[in-house]
């Protein structure tokens, strides 16, 4: 998991985390399902959805430069998954978020 959050860029997968932790992909997949309630690509995904909607609030990067940042090679994937997750598509949830931000000030 710190490998993950260390570096939520970094193409992950269940190989590449297993040889992180030098683990087999059967023994880190069982693990981490078990520890932590979800496979690590499901973590991965809402990780990398929670920082980027993070971003979305608090800055004013550019959607290409968030997506970039999480891990996605283009925004359009990465707009297709953020609308998946959170149910708005990132411009979107971004208008709302601050909408939401300046009523409760």
């Amino acid at each position: 998991m710190n490998a993950i959050h260390q570096r939520p860029g970094e193409p992950w997968t269940i190989e590449s985390l297993a040889r992180e932790v030098s683990v087999s992909r059967a023994t880190l997949a069982r693990r981490f399902a078990h520890l932590v309630g979800e496979t690590p690509p499901e973590y991965l995904a809402r990780w990398r959805m929670d920082l980027a909607a993070q971003r979305l609030r608090d800055t004013d990067d550019t959607v290409a430069a968030i997506a970039a940042a999480v891990g996605y090679r283009s925004e359009y994937s990465f707009s297709r998954a953020f609308t998946r997750h959170r149910g708005l598509a990132p411009g979107r949830y971004r208008r709302h978020a601050r909408a939401r931000a300046l009523a409760a000030a």
